[in-house]
């Protein structure tokens, strides 16, 4: 029993590999963008629509109500990158159905480039927002001394964004073969079932935590009220 796709050696070269998790990924890539090309390809703004074009604005504005729901101020500006990050998990749980297919999303490699992603764009989208003189001095905000703590949290909460999407995809797929092995075949496919679902449940997740770490990154922080000038209300004698 494979613990990750990463040991599924599908051609090797000398040190060069090409395992599962590379070819699973890059077929996961290959249907994201032709299933995009092929819906988009004849978008109409009319009253009559196909069912596909019905089937992505569902989606879209599910994606963009969840965005703005956590509190970015301009949902669709995040929409592409948070949206990838979902369809990509999702598809991945969901592609646990066709034989032989094992998710990229349980090695951790997979997740950690994932999480890093979400790294790099928390100061992208922050700095855009804000600029970099008031992105940086989120870290340094109510005094100097939270400096390293806000740095430790940045990266502390990457960690925990990989290693939280690659544990909970890595015990499905292991309980699942342990399962296959021990139980009537009824059970496993109740439990396929039940995979499915979480992995729904760990896309939702792991793009919700992404949207919330922008929103922090690019909330303006409200300026500081100035004491009024003038002339003092006059007192009651």
């Amino acid at each position: 029993m494979r613990l990750s796709p990463d040991q599924l050696i599908l051609w090797q070269h000398g040190f060069v590999k090409l395992n599962g998790t590379i070819a699973f990924t890059w077929a996961l890539m290959l249907v994201l963008t032709v299933g995009s090309v092929l819906i988009t390809r004849r978008l109409s703004t009319g009253m009559i629509r196909s069912r596909w074009q019905n089937l992505l604005e569902i989606v879209v504005t599910g994606i963009v109500g969840q965005i703005g729901e956590v509190g970015l101020r301009r949902p669709r500006v995040y929409v592409g990158f948070l949206g990838t990050l979902f369809l990509f998990v999702a598809l991945s749980a969901l592609g646990t159905v066709i034989p032989g297919f094992e998710p990229p999303t349980g090695s951790l490699s997979t997740t950690a480039a994932l999480a890093l992603c979400v790294f790099v764009a928390v100061p992208f989208y922050g700095i855009e927002e804000q600029g970099l003189g008031g992105y940086l001095k989120t870290y340094i905000e109510l005094t100097v001394i939270m400096l390293p703590f806000n740095i430790i949290s940045e990266v502390s909460r990457t960690l925990a964004l990989a290693v939280r999407l690659f544990g909970n995809m890595m015990s499905g797929a292991m309980i699942l073969a342990i399962l296959l092995t021990i139980t009537p075949f009824v059970f496993p496919i109740a439990m396929s079932v039940l995979g499915l679902l979480t992995g729904m449940v760990q896309a939702y997740i792991f793009s919700i935590l992404a949207a919330v770490y922008i929103a922090s990154a690019t909330r303006a922080r409200a300026p500081k009220a100035k004491p009024k000038t003038g002339t003092p209300p006059p007192t009651a004698a």
